[in-house]
């Protein structure tokens, strides 16, 4: 079974033609599925394909994140995927605190969108065996540049001031621990 979320733009950073940002989620007995829909391709920068492996710093572009915390634990995962295939996957002991890169035995799987048609739509899989066994807050986010250099922060949820997609606010959803059908 999936849900479609929607995203929302931070105030403080408005999109100039990205009209909207939404996630259908999945959940499987190994991981999450997820495919985030962006309207206004047009004006949408992507990244070139490159070869799908840990990247750093892809955050500074457009960008598709998930934050995961296993319920009652101080510490949580982020990762980071571009529409270029590559991704990052980062363990917090807390708040922005004692970030390390997080092993992934299984690497993320991250299927670059269609150069036509709209939305653009990139489709990705999470293992989480080596994650968590119960339920999880979850936050959901995107980094969008368009063509022209404008950044806007999508959320599912943000906390007051600037954008900060670590802030525990962020962590609006929660998921059950996956069936093991």
């Amino acid at each position: 079974m999936s849900r479609v979320l929607e995203l929302t733009c931070h105030p403080q950073t408005p999109a100039n033609a990205i009209r909207r940002v939404r996630v259908e989620l999945g959940q499987s007995f190994d991981g999450l599925l997820l495919s985030y829909f962006v309207e206004g391709k047009e004006a949408l920068s992507l990244a070139a394909g490159a070869p799908s492996e840990r990247t750093a710093n892809l955050w500074q572009t457009t960008c598709f994140e998930m934050f995961l915390r296993p319920a009652g634990a101080r510490g949580y995962h982020e990762y980071n995927f571009s529409p270029s295939t590559q991704w990052a996957a980062y363990a917090f002991d807390g708040y922005r605190e004692g970030m390390t890169d997080l092993p992934c035995p299984v690497p993320p799987s991250v299927e670059r969108g269609e150069e036509t048609g709209e939305p653009y739509v990139v489709r990705i899989h999470v293992d989480l065996n080596d994650i968590a066994k119960g339920p999880l807050r979850i936050g959901l986010s995107a980094v969008i540049e368009e063509k022209d250099g404008t950044k806007s922060y999508w959320a599912l949820a943000h906390p007051p001031g600037k954008p900060d997609f670590h802030h525990p606010a962020c962590f609006a959803l929660e998921l059950p621990a996956p069936s093991a059908s």
